[in-house]
């Protein structure tokens, strides 16, 4: 069992920065894969970022609307996965989720992580 408690979320301007932090429980964290997404408000919830940890190599995925914006990294020693959200645009604005997965399988879709935080509000201003 993980649970996941995530924090970092408020309001800023566009144009600003947030970073958005994951805690986990769990002595295996190193072996889940991590991913965040979001949902706005009337909106189905989306693929923002994933990340994988092989042990050796990394493995860093981002949905096509954050890249080079967003990046995410996670801290093995603290169980913790961290978002850090540059460039923030009102479109940015949601409800942001930090979810986990043991395994890699459907990386950036919803069914594929088995945990789930209660969320955090992110909120861009124009």
């Amino acid at each position: 069992q993980v649970q996941l408690v995530e924090s970092g979320g408020g309001l800023v301007q566009a144009g600003g920065s947030l970073r958005l932090s994951c805690a986990a429980s769990g002595r295996t964290f190193s072996s889940y894969t991590m991913g965040w997404f979001r949902q706005a408000p009337g909106k189905e919830r989306e693929f923002v970022a994933a990340l994988n940890w092989s042990g050796r190599n990394t493995y860093l995925y981002y949905a096509d609307s954050v890249k080079g914006r967003f990046t995410i990294s996670r801290d093995n020693a603290k169980n913790t996965v961290y978002l850090q959200m540059n460039s923030l645009k009102p479109e940015d604005t949601a409800v942001y989720y930090c979810a986990a997965q043991y395994g890699s399988s459907q990386l950036r879709s919803p069914p594929g992580y088995d945990y789930w935080g209660q969320g955090t509000q992110v909120t861009v201003s124009s």
